[in-house]
């Protein structure tokens, strides 16, 4: 919908927490800012953007050509519990075995939280063939790099993530 200050992530955060656009409009900052990745910045983007006649002419329009977006009732969170839970990865270059969008749906499915760029906040990396700056980055902070024959151990077995990322040798 091009809201400003909201990515994919953050859109990703929303559409998990509230289960529909019509709660996303009808959210108060205060509810907004509940969200991860959601701060006044973004919360008042947020609300500028649904008080706009224009946009909500827009996603009537977009109703009334097919496009929905289901309303469900919120359900507990599988990322909330996950093995990964309360970690921040990043995905870059190449994966062999499954793609980039493969990959991050699985490691939100175990609670990780997946973004697309590196911080002080992150805690690991996966790095896949022709890594680039994201990875420079990771290095330069001392952030655990995992290469994707690590990202399959993770998967299949989410509890040894803490001994890959404490002995990753890249930092």
């Amino acid at each position: 919908l091009g809201l400003r200050e909201v990515g994919e992530a953050t859109a990703q955060n929303l559409a998990t927490h509230f289960c529909g656009l019509a709660r996303i409009a009808a959210a108060s900052a205060e509810a907004l800012e509940a969200v991860p990745d959601v701060g006044p910045v973004v919360s008042a983007s947020i609300l500028d953007w649904f008080a706009d006649e224009t946009n909500l002419a827009l996603v009537e329009k977009l109703r009334v050509a097919g496009v929905h977006w289901p309303e469900h009732e919120p359900v507990a969170a599988a990322d909330s519990e996950g093995a990964l839970s309360g970690l921040v990865c990043v995905i870059t270059g190449t994966l062999e075995g499954l793609t980039r969008d493969e990959a991050k749906a699985r490691l939100q499915a175990l609670g990780a939280r997946v973004t697309g760029s590196v911080s002080k906040k992150t805690s690991f990396v996966v790095a896949g063939t022709e890594a680039g700056s994201k990875l420079t980055k990771a290095e330069t902070l001392g952030i655990p790099v995992l290469g994707e024959r690590d990202l399959f151990e993770v998967l299949e077995r989410p509890e040894r993530i803490q001994t890959l990322i404490e002995t990753d040798d890249s930092a």
